[in-house]
């Protein structure tokens, strides 16, 4: 049963479109069984909104979540429940996705690099543990270069685009192969998700996914990263996630078995048991 309810962090709470101030305006909780929030925070461009589990400042560790291709933060709540336990957890909707705002001009990596380093200093969080899937993977890869100081440590689960390939048609045959393994329901959240952001920004995201060389870029990152892949993900083959781990300076390879390329919603428990002890994360 989902019930909202307010809580009032500034004079601004009641219109988090209103006001000066960066904290965060507004939080909405998602269903009586689930202890992840729904929070607004003010930045300079617009609002940015995102899932937590933190009903207060931001404690170490912390960990963030990074949504893939147009879908929102949504489909990250079931590894959110899971990490829960072990530290503060936030899912934030980067700008033009999800229920953050949508600036007209859809942003490039750069751009959406840099507004997620904005949100994490406006909401507090010096550095965090980073954990993305698929086109988020890209994202993070673009924020750990232009942004090492934030990073603790990366987690790429199912990274893209495999540069064996990198064409629409054969990226579409992939997808459609593995939303055949996928839960039904994440189906439903993507099409939502992506009515939500609309056709000029979803195509222009995805031509953004394909143009960009991560090959390139994935041995500059000085930080640990694990990459993560799902045995049966024909998105990102076990040689592309081997080349990525390779390519990383101080990169880790795990394979889940038996799963498919959305780990994060269709296999959060197995995801969370695999990158806990990379993380460091310990029962409090």
């Amino acid at each position: 049963m989902k019930r909202a309810v307010t809580a009032l962090t500034n004079p601004a709470a009641k219109n988090p479109a209103a006001g000066k101030s960066c904290e965060a305006a507004r939080f909405e909780e998602i269903d009586d069984s689930s202890k992840i929030i729904s929070q607004w925070t003010k930045t300079s461009a617009g609002l940015i909104h995102s899932l937590t589990s933190s009903h207060g400042p931001p404690v170490p560790p912390v960990v963030v979540l990074i949504h893939g291709l147009v879908i929102s933060s949504r489909y990250m709540v079931p590894t959110a429940e899971q990490l829960m336990q072990l530290c503060d957890v936030y899912a934030p909707d980067l700008p033009g996705y999800g229920k953050s705002y949508k600036p007209r001009r859809v942003l490039n990596l750069p751009e959406l690099a840099d507004a997620l380093a904005e949100w994490m200093e406006t909401i507090g969080i010096a550095k965090a543990h980073l954990v993305a899937n698929s086109f988020g993977c890209q994202i993070l890869v673009e924020f750990a270069l232009r942004h090492p100081q934030r990073v603790d440590r990366l987690v790429l689960q199912g990274p893209t685009v495999d540069p064996e390939a990198r064409s629409l048609g054969r990226q579409l045959l992939r997808l459609i192969i593995n939303s055949r393994r996928e839960q039904p329901a994440l189906g439903r959240i993507t099409r939502a998700d992506y009515r939500a952001a609309g056709v000029r920004r979803a195509w222009a995201t995805i031509k953004m996914a394909l143009a960009d060389p991560i090959e390139q870029k994935l041995p500059h990152v000085q930080a640990r990263a694990l990459v993560v892949r799902g045995e049966k993900d024909p998105i990102v083959p076990q040689s592309w996630a081997e080349r990525a781990a390779q390519l990383l300076p101080h990169g880790e390879l795990c394979v889940i078995p038996g799963a498919a390329h959305t780990l994060n919603y269709s296999a959060p428990r197995q995801l969370v048991t695999a990158i806990r002890p990379f993380l460091q994360l310990v029962e409090p």
